[in-house]
């Protein structure tokens, strides 16, 4: 089939993408090699497509599809979707991803060489012309230009005939393979995409398990997006399969996807509102009574199955504070031990299985965990590293946030409740960064967890890089007590430079008595704080990564992964635990990375790392 059928099949409707499938993901030098191969005449490879009945489907877009029968790409549609964005100057209906990796294409009449627009090169240079332009418009519109500029009418002919060799890219011909018959249900052709797809991404177990959903019920993927889009503008950010999750074990009772297998349309509905109730429920609880009111500080995302299959067995709510703080005690030391950091699948049907029985679940669920650790108890030394540490960073937040902690500028409380619209959290270095490194301090010294502390904006920038024997006294003579409540040593002598290890110490004695303190008032049920009923703010507070040193590389680092989303490639996890091959033992923290590759299945595990020490490039295998 030539390419300008193809095209004009989309436009019509009878050709299409499957709902199941990823959204477009090539960058612009894909696309640049893609039309060089065919300008060249290259073979390019051709399409696999799914012919069914229309009413069978479930297509990707909001398109009037064709009536009685419809061709489904399985596999092409990276080319597909490229030469559509080429040659209409738009994307196709069933577009998914970044148009920017397909706009605004150039070819250079003279080199015979595909760029994407650039004005310093190209403004003012009568050799680059626009593809999209040409394959719109056709030939005669260049040949005027040709022959009327001085400098290319003399081999006026050779571009033009250029031009018409390019514009012969519309009639190439592509070879269409097609799957078809009665026996091609969703999951035949699911695994055959798997098996045969080239250029994109391969399905995860959540794709596969949302294909077989979509299938009967088109708007799924429409409806599980809307709540992730919720819960990102209330400064949560989570992923598709994560939510898929939760709807199969307030469902089924397990973790596996292939549990979905025999859900219809009908009970997954009424199993997503269950969740979407339950993940509100719990992010309000999570905010309002540990104060992780964000996602750079909410910890245990892997929890969640567990909590909200707990939350909808029981009716959708806590009965009583005690029910509440105990589900909180197994939350918070579920990830600060990583209990679903490895083996996520067999570790979460092994804890729903303990909730088979309601009755006493929430203390079956706390001494495996006890079990699995030992003991439950937070010790000085786990507040001891900058980088193996990274559980224990929300921990200074909620113990920030939920205690008595006061800002050092203003003396006020920091708690969730109390802070101001107008004021925003930082992370403050108590010993600069910058006093410490000339002091000839290593950076793991100077990003001790214990170094950090949360302040107010204001207060963060007054205080700036001073020494804290110098301001630690004029913040104690202001405001009496703020320093002991954010738990400072409060001996003049380990406020000096040259004392700073030992302040360090002392101040992780603090935190760990903080931290049991805490969370054995929640196991004995200490408070009285009421359960509360919807989320408490949609105010994001701008913190600054509690793992990444400055602001600089902070930005770096969401830039990066903003850019490449935008790109129609996944997004990367910032702050990555790789772990050893048992998936316990934790070797190094990553700033950001991609686990399964950029290309999930199809490269390998990819990670940015700044600024790192050797034994962290050493353990992410990046040392020569």
């Amino acid at each position: 089939m030539e390419i300008t059928t193809i095209l004009d099949s989309i436009d019509l409707g009878a050709m299409t993408l499957p709902e199941f499938q990823r959204g477009y993901v090539w960058n612009r030098n894909q696309v640049r090699e893609l039309m060089n191969s065919l300008y060249h005449r290259y073979p390019v490879g051709g399409l696999l497509v799914w012919a069914t009945k229309t009413e069978q489907i479930d297509a990707r877009g909001n398109q009037t599809l064709n009536p009685g029968h419809v061709k489904l790409i399985l596999d092409g549609q990276q080319r597909v979707t490229s030469l559509y964005g080429i040659m209409r100057g738009t994307p196709p209906p069933f577009f998914e991803g970044n148009p920017q990796a397909f706009t605004d294409l150039y070819f250079n009449m003279q080199e015979e060489t595909f760029e994407f627009y650039g004005p310093v090169k190209m403004r003012d240079n009568p050799y680059w012309i626009s593809v999209t332009d040409l394959m719109k418009s056709g030939l005669q519109p260049f040949v005027s230009h040709i022959f009327q500029t001085q400098t290319l009418a003399s081999r006026g002919d050779v571009y033009i005939s250029r031009l018409t060799h390019l514009l012969g890219i519309k009639s190439i011909q592509f070879h269409i393979e097609e799957v078809t018959g009665a026996d091609k249900t969703v999951d035949v052709v699911v695994d055959i995409f798997n098996r045969v797809n080239s250029g994109g991404t391969k399905l995860s177990k959540g794709d596969l398990a949302l294909a077989r959903v979509c299938a009967e019920w088109p708007e799924a993927r429409q409806e599980l997006r809307r709540l992730l889009k919720q819960w990102e503008q209330a400064g949560f950010y989570f992923k598709m399969d994560w939510l898929l999750r939760n709807v199969n074990t307030v469902l089924t009772g397990e973790a596996m996807f292939t549990a979905l297998k025999d859900v219809n349309a009908v009970q997954f509905q009424f199993g997503l509102k269950q969740t979407e109730k339950a993940i509100n429920y719990l992010l309000n609880v999570i905010s309002g009574r540990l104060g992780l009111d964000h996602d750079r500080v909410l910890g245990g995302r892997y929890a969640f199955p567990i909590m909200t299959r707990y939350i909808s067995q029981n009716g959708g709510h806590f009965k009583n504070a005690n029910e509440r703080d105990k589900l909180l005690y197994w939350y918070v030391h579920s990830f600060l031990w990583g209990r679903f950091a490895g083996s996520t699948e067999s570790i979460l049907n092994k804890d729903l299985g303990l909730m088979e029985d309601t009755d006493d679940a929430l203390d079956r669920l706390i001494e495996e965990l006890r079990l699995s650790r030992g003991d439950l108890h937070i010790r000085p030394s786990n507040f001891d590293s900058w980088s193996l540490g990274a559980r224990f960073y929300p921990m200074l937040y909620l113990l920030t946030r939920v205690g008595e902690a006061r800002d050092w500028g203003t003396g006020l409380p920091l708690k969730a409740s109390l802070l101001g619209k107008i004021n925003k959290l930082q992370i403050h270095h108590i010993f600069p960064r910058s006093r410490l490194y000339n002091a000839g301090y290593s950076r793991a010294e100077v990003n001790a967890l214990a170094n950090y502390c949360y302040l107010t904006q204001d207060t963060n920038l007054i205080i700036s890089n001073r020494y804290p024997e110098e301001y630690f006294s004029e913040v104690e003579t202001a405001h009496p007590g703020a320093l002991a409540s954010q738990w400072i040593p409060m001996d003049p002598i380990l406020w000096r430079m040259e004392n700073y290890l030992d302040f360090l110490a002392a101040r992780r004695d603090l935190l760990t008595q903080a931290a049991n303190n805490f969370l054995n008032s929640l196991l004995l049920n200490k408070t009285t704080a009421n359960v509360p009923d919807v989320i408490v703010s949609e105010d994001i507070l701008n913190i600054v990564s509690s793992d990444i040193p400055n602001d600089t590389e902070s930005d770096l680092l969401l830039r990066t992964n903003i850019w490449v989303m935008e790109h129609g490639l996944p997004e990367g996890e910032l702050l990555f635990e790789l772990f050893d091959e048992a998936g316990e033992k934790p070797l190094a923290l990553l700033d950001l990375a991609w686990p399964e590759g950029l290309q999930t299945g199809l490269s390998e595990p990819v990670a940015l790392l700044i600024d790192e020490e050797h034994e962290v490039l050493e353990e992410a295998g990046m040392c020569q």
